[in-house]
């Protein structure tokens, strides 16, 4: 008897299963990119719209810190504290997430665009509170003269190649300071919780930090600008003069008329909504005209 290992019969039968392995494969993975497909798609409209809702969150919060700033702003003569931050507890009904509010006044800070008249001339009396603040904060006083050549209309430098790529001219934003020639990642960070370029230019000596407060004068050492904060904790200045109730500055007081302020004109607002693993953010600064805030900067993201 021939003994055969395969027949034509059973060659049939091992394609036809080997096709049907290959179509049933096929069509798995067919199932599987679609199911796939389907799940991404239905992911991304469900991101979409909560990335929407949180937006929309968002702005509503920054509208409801408006409204908080300009009640405050018409009711009473003084802005404190300098930073308020408070949780917006379910801000619409059924949300399921967290926001906050973050509410800063500008005022607190230094300007430094003051370093500058607009003629073009150099503010000596900012010009001496940013060295000053600089050295508080134990940063390289220099800068001063780099930040002041990056501003000037002129091209005289101050120090060594301050002026080669010089705006001359005001600062749109305080990331500026990271094109100013001196001005390191380092100094950068350390300096920006204490400067803008948003509000009047005086320093709200009810919000204002030691380093700022420091700044003022160079009378001011840090015990005497812990005094202010200690003061102010207690009772918030109504009036510019009151700083001549605290103890020290009963004649260093008088210096500061015309440079500091009880109240903010710019506060800066931070709204975070977070919901499902997306976050939305938003920041603006917030500036009075009149009885009204008015958006002076705005970001999302």
């Amino acid at each position: 008897m021939r003994n055969r290992l395969f027949s034509p019969l059973s060659d049939m039968h091992g394609m036809a299963l080997v096709l049907t392995l290959l179509v049933v494969a096929v069509l798995t993975a067919m199932v599987v990119e679609f199911s796939y497909g389907v799940y991404i798609s239905t992911s991304s409209l469900h991101n979409w719209q909560t990335a929407q809702r949180l937006s929309l969150l968002g702005k509503s919060v920054i509208n409801l810190a408006a409204e908080m700033i300009s009640d405050t702003n018409n009711r009473l003569s003084y802005t404190y504290p300098g930073v308020l931050e408070f949780p917006a507890t379910e801000p619409v009904r059924g949300f399921n997430g967290s926001a906050v509010i973050r509410i800063e006044d500008e005022n607190a800070k230094f300007n430094l665009n003051t370093l500058m008249y607009s003629n073009g001339l150099l503010n000596e009396n900012a010009y001496q509170s940013l060295v000053r603040l600089l050295e508080a904060l134990e940063i390289d006083p220099a800068i001063a003269d780099g930040l002041a050549d990056w501003i000037d209309p002129d091209t005289e430098p101050r120090r060594r190649d301050s002026e080669g790529k010089a705006k001359n001219g005001f600062l749109d934003s305080v990331d500026e300071l990271l094109l100013v020639p001196g001005i390191d990642r380092k100094s950068y960070e350390a300096l920006l919780p204490y400067v803008t370029i948003y509000g009047n230019g005086l320093i709200n000596i009810n919000g204002a930090a030691v380093p700022v407060l420091m700044s003022l004068s160079e009378s001011i050492d840090r015990e005497m600008a812990g005094r202010i904060v200690q003061y102010r904790g207690h009772t918030p200045f109504e009036k510019t003069e009151n700083i001549m109730k605290v103890a020290g500055f009963e004649t260093v007081g008088t210096s500061l008329m015309g440079r500091i302020t009880v109240k903010g004109s710019a506060f800066s607002v931070l709204s975070t909504a977070a919901s499902g693993g997306i976050r939305n953010i938003i920041q603006c600064v917030l500036e009075m005209s009149g009885n009204r805030p008015v958006v002076k900067y705005w970001k999302e993201r």
